[in-house]
């Protein structure tokens, strides 16, 4: 891809720009999506009388619960999916633009990105696992059917066109496996121009490239659909065109939340604070670590939530010495720390939380030194975002680590000579050998191709987490500090305002109110 080595990040950022900034009329698809909620009413009220009660997934006339009349799918309404596909190919076109009249060995204008749906994965034989969408799909088009195929297309005048191939209505196979929306309700559901039958996808394209002769985007080596691949890969090499990649340009609009997003970002880190609480009032010894994993899925789907965000980390004593500890399977000792891990899923957004609680309601003296020296430095990591050293995500890593190398010299665990930023920065990161923040949204670690030295801006979600590990076997610090595990981890948006916003600041944290919470629990528990 020797074209978009050229690529400088401010010029993607430019190109792709602050998503709510395009006007909802900016391209005739988006002057359509006023008339397209009450069409949408329209063919599913007719679809009811005629006796189809559901669609491929929940509408707002199957779960008012759940979905409101304007939304497609929880928290985000029609027209956001719309205006996100009009601004992606506006954003491209402005990219390519850049590079002059002719380039990847072609002088055209139009373009046409392909964005496959994930496929459902098997577990063994005909035993599936959970289907989860893929989310850059998701994102575009707000569609949870697997085996589909979005494609968008944009030509020299900037008029967009979205196309939807899905899998044909199938008795027999709705029977086995539940409804499809199929083509034939695709249209209104999801607001694009044209939707057909997933057979006709090479026919379709072969003859778009054929009349358009388009840039090609598609990443197919992130595909998960091997008949789409093939089909592209023989065009590619038929047109003598190479495919260009599109993860960069969705995942820096995905970078940028919307305020619905941002809602939901609210909500599903609601949801997991709640539950957090609970589970810490009812830890108490001689619980595996294994009960407290379901303890946290149960409390999470029973507020609501899809399903938990990622296999949690529940580790007791020197388990929470293990950063990606996922066993869960050993008996909590009373005179242990509890490290908890986890996040749910909500309307397809992520949570990201890790607590760490005395499993008897108490911490000992060493457990409490290290546990109120990490609590200060996470609150000074978390007041110095957007401020000088806190201004990106690796800002924010050099110096927490510079931060936790001071703290440890003061409690007699770096060497006390030691002065120099680097060398202290450098005794911090060895004891806590990760990053301190990742970017969260749809993903657990979201939009992972964007460089945590991108400034941090509205809209921006994204986790605090420092955190301290000490083998049992190390010799180099004194035995009452060793086998001890703590991290403490926040979910933070950069909000509407442009304000810092702790989401998860509803989960217990604080030392006092942690122990009087295990406490309470503990003396209620005997009685």
């Amino acid at each position: 891809m020797i074209v978009l080595k050229r690529l400088t990040r401010s010029c993607l950022l430019r190109s792709i720009g602050n998503k709510m900034k395009i006007s909802t009329c900016s391209a005739p698809l988006m002057c359509k999506a006023q008339a397209t909620t009450e069409d949408l009413r329209t063919s599913l009220a007719d679809a009811h009388k005629q006796g189809l009660r559901n669609l491929g997934q929940p509408t707002s006339m199957t779960h008012p619960h759940l979905i409101r009349p304007n939304e497609l799918v929880p928290g985000v309404e029609l027209t956001e999916f719309q205006t996100r596909r009009t601004q992606l190919m506006l954003g491209l076109q402005s990219y390519a633009n850049s590079f002059g009249d002719e380039f990847n060995g072609r002088a055209s204008k139009n373009h046409l990105m392909i964005i496959g749906a994930a496929s459902k994965k098997y577990m063994s034989g005909k035993i599936p696992y959970v289907f989860r969408q893929s989310s850059n799909f998701y994102y575009l088009t707000g569609c949870l059917e697997p085996d589909s195929v979005l494609m968008l297309s944009i030509n020299e005048a900037g008029d967009v066109q979205s196309t939807l191939f899905m899998r044909p209505k199938d008795a027999h196979a709705e029977l086995w496996d539940g409804p499809r929306t199929g083509p034939d309700y695709a249209v209104q559901l999801f607001g694009v121009n044209e939707a057909y039958a997933i057979e006709q996808f090479e026919h379709t394209i072969v003859k778009r490239v054929a009349q358009q002769k388009p840039h090609l985007w598609f990443d197919w080596k992130q595909s998960e659909l091997p008949n789409i691949n093939d089909t592209l890969l023989k065009l590619s090499t038929s047109e003598n065109i190479q495919m260009l990649p599109v993860y960069s340009l969705v995942e820096n609009m995905r970078l940028i939340k919307s305020p619905a997003e941002m809602d939901l970002m609210r909500q599903t880190c609601a949801i997991a604070s709640q539950s957090f609480n609970e589970v810490m009032a009812e830890t108490r010894p001689g619980q595996s670590e294994h009960q407290l994993y379901a303890a946290i899925d149960f409390k999470c789907r029973m507020r609501n939530a899809s399903y938990l965000a990622y296999p949690p980390v529940v580790a007791a004593g020197k388990n929470a010495t293990v950063i990606h500890y996922v066993n869960n399977t050993q008996l909590l000792q009373p005179q242990e720390l509890l490290l908890m891990d986890a996040g749910c899923e909500y309307g397809g957004y992520t949570s990201d939380i890790t607590r760490t609680w005395p499993v008897s309601g108490e911490f000992n003296d060493a457990q409490r030194t290290l546990y109120d020296m990490m609590q200060q430095l996470q609150k000074e990591a978390i007041e110095l975002i957007l401020q000088p050293g806190g201004e990106t995500l690796d800002q924010l890593f050099e110096s927490t680590c510079y931060k936790l190398g001071k703290y440890l010299q003061e409690i007699g665990l770096v060497p006390k000579h030691l002065s120099d930023y680097k060398e202290l920065a450098s005794q911090g990161y060895k004891f806590c050998p990760h990053h301190v923040s990742h970017y969260l949204g749809m993903d657990v670690h979201d939009t992972p191709h964007v460089p945590r030295n991108t400034r941090l801006q509205q809209g921006m979600v994204f986790t605090v987490e420092p955190g301290i590990y000490i083998d049992e076997k190390r010799t180099d610090v004194p035995p009452e500090f060793r086998g001890i595990g703590i991290r403490i981890e926040d979910d933070i948006v950069i909000n509407e305002q442009g304000r810092v916003e702790v989401l998860t600041d509803s989960c217990v944290k604080e030392r006092r109110a942690l122990e009087q919470l295990c406490k309470e629990q503990n003396v209620a528990s005997v009685d």
